[in-house]
């Protein structure tokens, strides 16, 4: 059995509005959706999802409401403002920078610099 990844500082943040950005969802969506997106990779315990949650709230970048599921229990919502919009934004190239740089160095050669 292989060892789940933990996630950088502050990627759970960078994900959860990735994951918002196409509409609307609940808490327990957006875990689920994490999950499935990833393979399973990727999970967020109602311990790390809430308090992010709460925190991309409070900086403005996800606004919520409280609505109906399909399940017709009452859950809040979450949607991606527009400062939300401008910070994946922005994550998103500075994460493709990273990624392309750390690709870089994996695959140099033993002797350094290929």
């Amino acid at each position: 059995m292989r060892k789940k990844p933990d996630l950088p500082q502050g990627t759970l943040d960078l994900l959860i509005l990735r994951v918002v950005s196409p509409g609307p969802l609940h808490g327990y969506a957006i875990a689920q959706r994490l999950q499935q997106v990833s393979s399973g990779v990727v999970q967020a315990p109602q311990g790390s999802l809430y308090p992010a949650l709460h925190r991309l709230e409070n900086r403005g970048l996800l606004a919520a409401d409280w609505k109906r599921t399909d399940s017709g229990r009452e859950a809040k919502f979450y949607r991606l403002t527009r400062k939300g919009k401008a910070r994946l934004a922005a994550e998103r190239v500075s994460w493709a920078r990273l990624v392309e740089a750390v690709g870089l160095i994996l695959a140099m050669g033993e002797g350094g610099a290929e």
